[in-house]
């Protein structure tokens, strides 16, 4: 891990507070981006892509000799949450965040861009900047991408920091790693009428009081269990602030989760058959949202992982079950690499992902950095091997 000078680690750690302070949204990291393809413009790499599925960005760093190909991948996007902080490098853009630590796996992975300047003996390495990945979106598009072909990768790792456990413990998974989910939006439509003529129109309240507590019910198992099974309301709303009119539109949101695809999909054919069958007198429309396919660990790349990580004295930690939220970096190895998401403490008392007052922790960079380009080395070996 010391293959960071001092000061490029303080270069990376003031990089990364620029980056908090100026988070874009998924689908909106055009200026994020612009900044990552400067910095790796600075570093000399063989190639660099631009607007990958959106705004992605890409370098490669070829070795002399022919070799697999390693993909190494990290996040552009914020969240649409105001950050409540008094840091000094908090966020200036209203309503917007670095509250899921995008922002220091961004520049984890510049940290072994800077140490690739030592091209790897054989095949190459190429460094994801990807967007979208907080709707789920980002990585199917820059799969989808006409120049995908050319990135194509053999091996491909990420990680994602981890709140409530310990800092710098390194957790490994094979097997299902990520939970799949999707955002499941049903719309409704009948009559409005007058409130004291209710029969005369057409209301959707019995049906979404039904389905309230219907699709909900769909949840089944602990996670761990191959028929795990989660469906959590997140929203509701029946017509309009009134008295006087009884209601014609309505609006439910579901959010479904499952150990693996297949289960995922035995749950959405559940939940569309329980709307059709309530909403057989009323229009409805069904709309997914936010499709995270399962992250499922491959075992090999797991194990490079491993060994990488106890050569290099980090702590392990062998984890029982998978974790329920979900990551897109699954759709990698759905196209085929040999792929592992790593999961990295961040500290047992750490704010969580996602809350208001959450910020990466710093002392991660090279740490994390210091583990991704060795398991680059334990793949194509140095520029001494």
């Amino acid at each position: 891990m010391d293959f960071l000078t001092q000061g490029q680690l303080a270069y990376l750690t003031n990089l990364r507070h620029a980056l908090h302070r100026t988070p874009e949204v998924s689908g909106q990291e055009r200026e994020t981006a612009a900044r990552i393809t400067r910095e790796l413009q600075a570093l000399g790499p063989d190639r660099i892509w631009q607007g990958l599925g959106g705004h992605g960005v890409a370098a490669e760093f070829k070795g002399a000799k022919p070799g697999p190909t390693v993909l190494l991948r990290c996040e552009l996007d914020g969240l649409p949450i105001r950050e409540l902080s008094s840091l000094p490098y908090r966020s200036e853009v209203p309503g917007q965040g670095h509250l899921c630590g995008h922002d220091g796996h961004m520049v984890s992975m510049l940290g072994v861009a800077m140490a690739l300047a030592q091209r790897p003996a054989t095949g190459r390495v190429i460094v994801l900047f990807q967007p979208a990945e907080e709707t789920g979106a980002g990585a199917q598009a820059v799969i989808e991408d006409a120049r995908w072909p050319e990135l194509r990768p053999d091996f491909a790792f990420a990680y994602h920091n981890l709140p409530g456990r310990p800092l710098g413990e390194i957790g490994l998974r094979p097997g299902p790693g990520n939970c799949a989910s999707r955002g499941m939006q049903v719309l409704f439509e009948g009559k409005s009428s007058h409130a004291a003529a209710p029969e005369d129109g057409l209301s959707p309240a019995v049906a979404m009081a039904a389905l309230m507590t219907e699709l909900p019910a769909l949840s089944h198992g602990a996670i761990g269990d191959a028929d795990f099974a989660l469906a959590t309301l997140t929203h509701a709303k029946l017509g309009e602030p009134s008295f006087g009119i009884a209601p014609a539109d309505g609006e439910l949101r579901v959010t479904l989760r499952s150990m693996t695809n297949a289960r995922m999909d035995e749950m959405v054919a559940q939940a569309q058959t329980l709307v059709a069958a309530r909403t057989a007198d009323l229009r409805s429309d069904v709309a997914w949202h936010d499709v995270f396919r399962a992250v499922v660990n491959d075992p090999d790349a797991t194990e490079i992982a491993r060994h990488t990580a106890r050569a290099q004295g980090l702590a392990l930690h062998e984890m029982a079950h998978p974790l329920r939220w979900s990551e897109d970096f699954g759709r990698f190895g759905d196209d085929g690499a040999k792929a592992a998401l790593l999961y990295i403490g961040a500290g047992t008392d750490h704010p969580q992902l996602h809350n208001p007052d959450y910020d990466f922790p710093d002392a991660l960079i090279p740490l994390t950095a210091g583990l991704f380009h060795g398991i680059t080395r334990s793949l194509l070996g140095g520029p001494e091997a």
